[in-house]
């Protein structure tokens, strides 16, 4: 038992001492490929590599924000409390946009999939990518994939939208408020959103409920998809 509370104390504070270092590289280069999600990731990563850690070990020892991401799928539901009566009056944008963009990102990975000959598993990991990190685990255990690869590619499909995303809205000309918080939150997840609230109100709140809505659509449409992928 002590061993164990050790161990997690061990590897809580490593976690930790990752992201504040990654968190303070981002505050003094300001670039956004360089945001604490990633370079903590790689930190931690180098880190496994090195040091004579066991992976089950840390597996183990870091179960606690595991637990805390299943917290974080239902508190998901409080911002579409929030904004519920903004959602009625959007209704129609909304689900257009949050439908059009989590089905597109289907359908690339399935795409994807035909074309690589990738395996079922590895399909399984890829169909909740570009959605929240706690819904899109919980998606990929019960479609059968490996957390380790849903994570990693969540991430990069949140930074790689959070870094071309604003610069390809401005390129096409998009201005709408409501068009730039749908497109930031369905395709960054908490990242996108919190880019949309920096330019303001609406966005904010439409990248929240994107966000949200999103991984809604695809908790419920997880199945078919991967039915679909097997026909």
């Amino acid at each position: 038992m002590i061993h164990l509370i050790a161990n997690t104390v061990a590897f809580i504070t490593i976690t930790v001492a990752c992201y504040l270092i990654g968190l303070n590289v981002y505050r003094k280069y300001n670039i956004a490929w360089l945001n604490p999600l990633f370079t903590s990731s790689v930190l931690m990563i180098a880190l496994l590599c090195i040091l004579p850690l066991q992976e089950q070990s840390f597996q183990s020892g870091s179960m606690i924000f595991n637990l805390l991401l299943q917290l974080a799928v239902v508190s998901l539901a409080v911002p579409l409390y929030k904004q519920w009566p903004f959602m009625k009056k959007n209704a129609h944008k909304i689900f257009t946009g949050v439908l059009s963009g989590t089905v597109s990102g289907v359908i690339v990975v399935l795409g994807m999939s035909y074309l690589f000959h990738l395996p079922e598993q590895i399909l399984a990991s890829l169909i909740p990518r570009s959605v929240t990190l706690p819904i899109a685990l919980t998606v990929s255990s019960d479609l059968g994939g490996l957390a380790s690869t849903t994570v990693l590619f969540v991430i990069m499909s949140a930074l790689i939208s959070l870094t071309i995303g604003p610069k390809l809205l401005n390129k096409l000309g998009i201005t709408s408020k409501s068009a730039k918080g749908l497109a930031m939150g369905t395709s960054a997840q908490m990242l996108g959103a919190n880019r949309s609230l920096v330019w303001g109100e609406e966005e904010g709140a439409m990248g929240s409920i994107a966000m949200t809505t999103s991984a809604l659509l695809l908790s419920v449409s997880a199945p078919l998809f991967t039915f679909i992928s097997q026909l």
